[in-house]
C-alpha cells in the first residue's frame, strides 16, 4: 500500500479510510501525540499511539527527527487546531535520530544558529516555506517567458571574458598553483591551462545572450552566477542565480514594460500557489518587526506589501530627477546619509535607492538615463543633454526594503561608438571580437535586464537577510556543505 502525502491528507474527507504516513517526528507529546512532518506541507499531521498497547522500547525510539511510518485510519480530530488526525494501528522507526545529539529541538532557533546548520534548515517550518516560496518563483519564471514565446538559452558558467567590466571574477585553473609554468617573461603561462588561456567563473550570461538574441529574436537565461567581491552584507552572495532575457528590436521603454511584467507575475503567482506558506513568513515578520522601534516598522505586512506591488504602476524617473529630490532631501541636507549627494554624476548607493522607493515615492521606482561613467560599457548612448552630460540608456528598478531589484539598458548597436567607449574603459577590441560580430553583421536596436533572483525571493519572502533565501550561501570565508 503507498503511502499518502500530508499535504493531501490535510484537505481529505475520506473518514475511516486506512492509510500510511512517512515522515519525520517533529514533536512527541504525553507519549501518545505524534506530530509528523513530511516537507509536503508546512503544517503536521498528528498520529495518535495506544501508549498502553504498544511496546515501550519503540516509542522511546520515537524521537524529534526520527524518520518513522505509521498506519492507521483517518479520523476527525477532536484537539484544536487540526481538522483530522491518524489513529494509530501501526508504528514502525525508519531511523532513529539521537535526542541529545540531534540540534533541532521543539523550541524556537535563531536563524543565525540555523545558517550553521543549513544541511537541516530544511526541517523548520520556516525554512520549509522560504523554499516552497523559491520553488513557486522559479517555475514562475519560466511560466513566464515560455508563454511569451521566449527560447531559454544555457549560456557558459566558464569564460574568457567579463560581462560587466569588474574584474571581480573567480579564476578557473588546472595548472599546479605551488610550481606553475611560466613563460619567457616570468609570468604564469596560461597556455599550458586546461583551456589554453585564463578562465573564470561567469559574472552574467548576457553578452551570450546577446548573441543568440540577434537570431531568435527573444531569449533568457536563469542560471548560477559568480561574484568574488569580498561584500560581507546582507544582501550579497558570491554565488547567486540570475534572470537575463534579451530582446532584439526592444528599446528602452520595452524593457522596462518587460521587467515590471515579469516581476508583477511572479510575484501574483507566488501569492496565489503558496498562501499558507506566505501567510507563515507574514507572521513571522510581524513577529520580527515588534522587536524594532515604532517608526522603523513597516507600515504594510507581507502580504499588503506584495500586492501593493502587483496593483500600483512603477514610477519612472531619471536619474537627473532622482539627483534633484535626493539633493533636497532632509536626510541629505541633515548630513544623515553615509555618502551625500553634492551633484550630478554621483553613484547612488543603497541608502539613496531605498529613500526613493521607501520615503519619497511609497512604490516600486525604474529609474532610467544615468551618468554614462557610472555605467556598463554596452550601453546605449544618448545624445548629450542641455549641459553637455553623457547619459545611457539604463534603467534599474528599485524595491522596498532591497534596493536594486533589476538592472537593465537598451544595447549600444553603434560598432563605432561601442569600439569608442570599450577603448575609454580599456576593454581590448581581439577579446571581444566574437561580440563585436552582432554589431558588424546585421546589427540591431536591442535590450536586456538583469533580476537577482535571490533578490527577488528576499523580497516575498519577507526575510531580512539574502543568506536565508538560498539553500547553501557562498560568502566570503565561507564555503560550506
Amino acid at each position: 500500500m503507498e503511502h499518502t502525502r500530508i499535504k493531501e491528507l490535510l484537505k481529505s474527507e475520506e473518514f475511516g479510510k486506512e492509510i500510511i504516513v512517512k515522515g519525520w517526528v517533529r514533536t512527541f507529546r504525553n507519549n501518545q501525540f505524534i506530530a509528523i512532518n513530511d516537507g509536503s506541507s508546512i503544517n503536521n499531521i498528528q498520529a495518535v499511539v495506544d501508549f498502553e498497547h504498544t511496546d515501550e522500547a519503540l516509542l522511546k525510539r520515537v524521537t524529534t527527527g526520527a524518520a518513522i511510518r505509521v498506519k492507521g485510519q483517518l479520523v476527525e480530530s477532536l484537539g484544536k487546531g487540526q481538522r483530522v488526525e491518524i489513529k494509530v494501528n501501526e508504528l514502525t522507526v525508519l531511523g532513529d535520530s539521537d535526542p541529545e545529539k540531534y540540534p533541532l529541538q521543539p523550541k524556537k532557533h535563531s536563524l543565525e544558529f540555523l545558517r550553521e546548520i543549513a544541511h537541516l534548515r530544511f526541517r523548520t517550518g520556516t525554512f520549509n516555506a522560504i523554499f516552497k516560496v523559491r520553488n513557486a518563483l522559479a517555475f514562475a519564471v519560466h511560466k513566464f517567458f515560455n508563454e511569451r514565446d521566449f527560447v531559454y538559452m544555457h549560456t557558459p558558467i566558464i569564460t574568457g571574458s567579463d560581462a560587466e567590466g569588474a574584474g571581480e571574477m573567480f579564476q578557473v585553473t588546472t595548472l599546479d598553483l605551488k610550481n606553475p609554468p611560466k613563460n619567457e617573461t616570468g609570468e604564469i603561462d596560461y597556455k599550458e591551462d586546461f583551456f589554453g588561456k585564463q578562465t573564470n567563473l561567469t559574472v552574467s550570461g548576457q553578452l551570450e545572450g546577446e548573441l543568440a538574441a540577434m537570431a531568435l529574436g527573444n531569449i533568457y537565461t536563469f542560471g548560477p552566477t559568480f561574484r568574488a567581491e569580498n561584500s560581507n552584507t546582507t544582501r550579497h552572495l558570491a554565488e547567486f542565480w540570475m534572470i537575463e532575457p534579451e530582446m532584439a528590436f526592444y528599446e528602452l521603454e520595452d524593457n522596462m514594460d518587460l521587467a515590471e511584467d515579469l516581476l508583477k507575475y511572479v510575484i501574483q503567482y507566488a501569492l496565489a500557489t503558496c498562501s499558507e506558506e506566505i501567510e507563515l513568513l507574514k507572521n513571522r515578520s510581524l513577529e520580527e518587526e515588534k522587536s524594532k522601534p515604532q517608526n522603523e516598522r513597516s507600515a504594510m505586512n507581507l502580504v499588503e506589501k506584495l500586492n501593493f506591488v502587483i496593483e500600483n504602476d512603477f514610477e519612472r524617473v531619471t536619474y537627473t530627477e532622482a539627483i534633484e529630490i535626493l539633493k533636497r532631501s532632509k536626510p541629505n541636507q541633515k548630513k544623515q546619509f553615509k555618502y551625500l549627494i553634492d551633484d550630478w554624476g554621483a553613484d547612488l548607493q543603497s541608502e539613496h535607492e531605498r529613500y526613493l522607493v521607501e520615503k519619497h515615492y511609497k512604490k516600486p521606482v525604474i529609474l532610467t538615463d544615468y551618468p554614462r561613467e557610472i555605467k556598463s560599457f554596452y550601453m546605449k548612448q544618448n545624445a548629450p543633454d542641455e549641459q553637455g552630460r553623457h547619459t545611457v540608456r539604463a534603467m534599474d528598478i528599485l524595491f522596498p526594503g532591497i534596493g536594486e531589484m533589476v538592472g537593465g539598458s537598451q544595447r549600444e548597436e553603434n560598432l563605432e561608438k561601442l569600439l569608442t567607449r570599450m577603448a575609454e574603459v580599456g576593454i581590448p577590441e581581439e577579446e571581444m571580437d566574437w561580440f563585436l560580430d552582432t554589431r558588424r553583421f546585421g546589427s540591431a536596436p536591442h535590450s536586456g535586464f538583469g533580476v537577482g533572483f535571490e533578490r527577488l525571493v528576499l523580497f516575498v519572502t519577507g526575510m531580512t537577510n539574502i543568506r536565508d533565501v538560498i539553500p547553501f550561501p557562498r560568502t566570503p570565508k565561507n564555503a560550506e556543505f
